[in-house]
């Protein structure tokens, strides 16, 4: 690659133009760093677009073609994994939504194809950007307070019959729903904070929606049998109002994460309140932008 190439915006395509596709459009061109040239969306066909982006009929053209270097993809998440190989294995970046895909032999074939394609995959993890979390993670990493021996994590929302409409209540296009939809978030921040678990029990109900295949609410336990540490999650849609909460308990102190910045801030703030065991430290307040700024901002 040219130095010319390598100091020129990125070239960038997006396969699903609903909400987060065009907040992927808005927030990837502010770097300035980037430049969308071409959209698809599998179910409608994007409108009033600005001169210089094509808009493509098929996901396969736009990945096909050599102007575009790098892929975001925002669609439903049946199509997250086949986007994503064809996407590396004809040589582009990609950013993809989460879920990454349904299984773990999913997941495996994916990596697989990353390790020969030799670019850039990305997965929209972004609860990972938020401040509190940052300074929960370099909490851990300092060794101030020990080894975690426990994490708490409830995240839950209430939707209504309007849900039943839309693709998340399909099982065949959404592969499940508050778990692999929402909870990802929190079970990817058990990862971020204490690394990995290779024990997993869970129960999963559905008694109010009643959606084959789709639940209501995940109530999960996972423990590291090397390590000791145990996490437990509840991911629910029968909260009956937005509820983050997330508590980490180490040796020698603890730190307790409630509410989430959002656009709608229903979650309400992001309070960390960060103690020894023995003593309650100063609770730390933040009330962060979106967190989508730092994915687009990160290198």
């Amino acid at each position: 690659m040219s130095s010319e190439k390598h100091n020129s915006p990125l070239k960038i395509g997006i396969a699903g133009y609903g909400k987060m596709g065009q907040l992927r459009h808005e927030k990837v061109e502010v770097t300035g760093r980037a430049k969308v040239i071409g959209v698809c969306d599998p179910f409608t066909k994007p409108q009033g677009l600005a001169d210089g982006i094509h808009v493509y009929d098929d996901w396969n053209e736009m990945i096909a073609s050599p102007d575009i270097d790098a892929l975001f993809v925002a669609t439903v998440n049946a199509l997250n994994k086949p986007i994503t190989i064809a996407a590396l294995q004809a040589g582009k970046h990609v950013f993809c939504e989460k879920p990454p895909a349904f299984t773990g032999a999913d997941m495996m074939e994916i990596m697989a194809v990353e390790r020969t394609s030799r670019c850039k995959l990305m997965y929209g993890f972004n609860h990972r950007q938020h401040g509190a979390a940052i300074h929960m993670r370099n909490i851990v990493d300092s060794g101030k307070y020990g080894r975690i021996l426990w994490m708490r994590g409830r995240y839950g929302k209430s939707v209504d019959a309007d849900y039943l409409s839309t693709w998340r209540s399909d099982p065949s296009l959404a592969g499940g729903r508050i778990l692999i939809d929402q909870g990802i978030h929190m079970l990817d921040l058990f990862l971020y904070l204490g690394g990995p678990f290779d024990e997993v029990q869970a129960m999963v109900s559905s008694l109010y929606w009643k959606i084959p295949g789709v639940e209501d609410n995940v109530f999960a336990l996972l423990r590291d049998s090397k390590t000791g540490r145990v996490a437990s999650i509840h991911s629910t849609m029968t909260q009956w109002r937005h509820i983050f909460s997330l508590e980490v308990f180490m040796e020698r102190g603890y730190m307790v994460l409630n509410g989430l910045k959002t656009s709608s801030d229903t979650y309400g703030k992001e309070v960390l309140v960060v103690a020894t065991n023995r003593t309650t430290a100063p609770a730390a307040t933040w009330e962060e932008e979106e967190s989508f700024s730092y994915e687009t901002d990160s290198s």
